[in-house]
């Protein structure tokens, strides 16, 4: 025991070096305004080192690498329950419930068969870069990560979509949700339900007003819980064969991630505790994103070339459309 976890310690402490860096980096105004976040930050210092020393790295790390990318990431996703409670999904009311549930589901059979039909993508890349767009960006796309198998460089570039799109929509979905003569709350429920990244909807709708990043944040959270069904959904189409028992690749940590979402729906925990269990959350996904980083090789990359980057485009399109279809319906 004690033996394999001294293999550890190497590889995550270069993974927590990068990490720290990451989030002091997010930290700094000028890239608050851009609205990229530490765990976005993580993938590129960790991408930096991966493809410059990575091959000076001592081989006793690989293994505090992998548990970063794997073990740690999961115990992220579960903590990731407590930005969340049932009360906000009632809050909501039923019809940004659906509006979520209808943009989900959409975006994701619309990324899936447009990436595998039309561009020839494989169906974990182009299942990636769908709960991405549809769910809450980097978040979901390291969620579902383990579940679809996917390459470290498949994650890597499912990410970039996010960042690049997400960042885009950042700064154009304000100024089209005015035009529409949304109020409020419609605004907000059309910014929530569409923007990427949550980070990127507290950005885009406070440039609205401030009634509508309340709201906005709560319709975001409520499609971070859908993420759960999908996981579960998807852990069934991806499985390893016939022969295989669904409980073996069941994500458990999913149903994790639920119950302390109804831990935290009790509010037996202050305020201050919920505060201190969130940063460590965000470390811990950082961690995951910088050993993803790490292991993302750049040539991988390139022999995938610009249909990922396509398929997130006409995704991003679809999404500008459904700003204006909110206000139809």
């Amino acid at each position: 025991m004690v033996k394999n976890l001294k293999t550890l310690y190497g590889g995550l402490f270069l993974i927590a070096l990068i990490s720290f860096t990451s989030i002091y980096f997010a930290e700094l105004d000028f890239v608050k305004k851009l609205g990229i976040s530490s765990l976005v930050a993580a993938i590129i210092l960790g991408g930096i080192y991966g493809n410059t020393v990575h091959h000076k790295t001592p081989g006793e790390w690989f293994a505090g690498i992998s548990f970063a990318q794997k073990k740690l990431l999961r115990l992220g996703i579960i903590l990731y329950g407590f930005r969340i409670s049932f009360q906000q999904i009632v809050d909501v009311g039923l019809q940004a419930l659906l509006i979520d549930m209808f943009v989900v589901a959409s975006i994701l059979l619309f990324g899936y068969f447009l990436g595998t039909k039309l561009f020839g993508l494989n169906k974990r890349l182009s299942t990636l870069i769908a709960c991405g767009s549809s769910i809450c960006g980097a978040a979901a796309v390291l969620g579902t990560e383990p579940v679809v198998k996917a390459r470290p460089h498949e994650t890597s570039i499912a990410v970039a979509t996010v960042v690049i799109f997400g960042t885009i929509a950042m700064f154009i979905f304000p100024p089209i949700v005015s035009t529409i003569d949304y109020d409020s709350q419609q605004a907000g429920i059309a910014i929530g339900s569409t923007v990427h990244e949550v980070a990127q909807v507290v950005a885009a709708s406070s440039n609205v007003s401030e009634a509508a990043t309340g709201t906005a944040v709560i319709v975001k959270l409520v499609r971070v819980m859908l993420l759960i069904p999908v996981l579960i959904i998807l852990s069934l189409i991806f499985r390893d064969g016939e022969k295989s028992s669904p409980m073996k690749s069941f994500p458990w940590f999913a149903i994790c991630f639920v119950l302390v979402s109804a831990f935290n729906s009790l509010h037996l925990l202050p305020e201050n505790a919920i505060s201190a269990i969130n940063a460590f959350d965000n470390f811990l996904l950082t961690m995951a994103m910088a050993a993803l980083g790490v292991e993302t090789n750049i040539n991988k990359v390139k022999e995938v070339g610009a249909k990922p980057f396509l398929l997130a485009a006409i995704i991003f399109a679809i999404l500008i459309s459904y700003l204006y279809i909110q206000k139809i319906v």
